[in-house]
């Protein structure tokens, strides 16, 4: 038996050995053969259980080179048959806790025509043995079979009760591809955006363009996640992931917005205090020249120069390399140069953050038992 997930959604694809053996008192025989070999044209002579797949989309019968049929009979009458088929089923799928998510995808069948009075259905080998899996059907590429559950129900509908067989292949999703496809990458975004809080404030180009990159390269990662899933109308786990990433990402730019408002009402504040300085000194200077009546000495012009040049200036000019004063990451108000408290405490708490939620969503889900339990499908 080979199990593939089909590329279609709620779909799965399996290539298998499907056998019968039953009981036919009609086909005894003696003689020195123990087990009759017939060719699969006389299938046709006898009778054989019309046995379908009640949930199967579409199935296909091998027929290259020769039908892909076995028929035996032996001496009390059994007869066992064998054909390979490619079945397509139906998988429904709750995609809650994808891509951690694990399936039991059903496979149901019974007697299309028979009710259980005629016919009874039941596992040759037991429940353990009947569905033999290759090795190398276990290791699929999205996929881990790591078990099948074998039972047998009564099906009760208007023309009667059947005999159906019911096995579930348990389908745990493997988690590689979307680490490397989706996950890391939203980790390194969000991770970029917060390099932000280390560039200067008054290099607003700079921090702007980072953020508004990371805040678009997260909505082209999003995009690209949902286009191998089927439109559910509710939340996955990577859809919550990338929710909470988009979430650190958006903040960051916000966080860079307040930062360049407070920054800017500290520039006016400092501006509005530079002119009423600037005003209190020329005023200063206006008064004691009419003090003087018009004819005032040198010594006391400059002593007046001097407490002007005084007020004006309340701080020693920063002199800094030539090389450095062209440069735009050097802020032309050497007044506001420094970090503002919003960055200081943003390149603590954003990765702080980032970093409890990433340790309470990978420890809910790796240790979180995601594999659905099998249902029934009401026929």
């Amino acid at each position: 038996m080979f199990l593939l997930p089909s590329k279609l959604p709620q779909e799965y694809t399996m290539d298998m050995f499907f056998r019968q053996m039953w009981v036919d008192e009609r086909l005894k025989f003696e003689g020195p053969i123990e087990i009759l070999r017939l060719n699969n044209m006389m299938v046709d002579k006898i009778w054989t259980p019309d046995t379908f797949f009640r949930n199967s989309k579409k199935s296909i019968a091998h027929n290259m080179t020769t039908p892909n049929k076995m028929f035996r009979i032996m001496q009390n009458g059994t007869v066992f048959y064998t054909m390979r088929l490619t079945i397509s089923a139906e998988c429904p799928m709750l995609l809650h806790d994808f891509p951690m998510d694990g399936h039991a995808c059903p496979l149901y069948f019974g007697s299309y025509a028979y009710t259980n009075r005629e016919i009874v259905y039941t596992w040759r080998k037991g429940l353990e043995a009947s569905v033999d899996v290759p090795p190398e059907s276990i290791s699929l590429l999205q996929y881990d079979l790591v078990g099948q559950t074998l039972y047998t129900e009564t099906y009760k509908i208007h023309t009667g009760h059947y005999s159906v067989q019911v096995v579930h292949f348990l389908l745990q999703r493997k988690l590689g591809y979307y680490l490397i496809q989706t996950y890391v990458p939203l980790i390194m975004v969000v991770v970029l955006s917060q390099v932000g809080f280390w560039i200067n404030k008054e290099s607003v180009p700079a921090r702007t363009v980072a953020g508004i990159t990371t805040v678009l390269t997260m909505t082209t990662l999003s995009i690209s996640a949902r286009e191998c899933l089927p439109k559910v109308s509710y939340a996955t786990a990577m859809d919550w992931f990338i929710a909470v990433c988009f979430a650190f990402v958006a903040s960051a730019l916000i966080e860079f917005a307040a930062v360049n408002y407070f920054a800017t009402l500290q520039a006016a504040q400092f501006h509005r205090k530079k002119r009423k300085m600037s005003r209190q000194s020329d005023s200063v200077v206006t008064t004691a020249s009419d003090d003087e009546a018009g004819t005032p000495d040198s010594g006391s012009l400059h002593s007046f120069k001097q407490q002007r040049s005084n007020s004006v200036i309340s701080e020693p000019e920063q002199r800094l390399p030539m090389f450095l004063q062209s440069g735009s990451a050097i802020p032309a108000n050497m007044h506001l140069a420094g970090t503002s408290p919003i960055d200081s405490y943003s390149r603590v708490l954003f990765p702080l953050a980032f970093g409890s939620f990433n340790l309470f969503y990978w420890f809910y889900y790796l240790y979180k038992d995601t594999m659905e339990k099998p249902r029934a499908i009401l026929l």
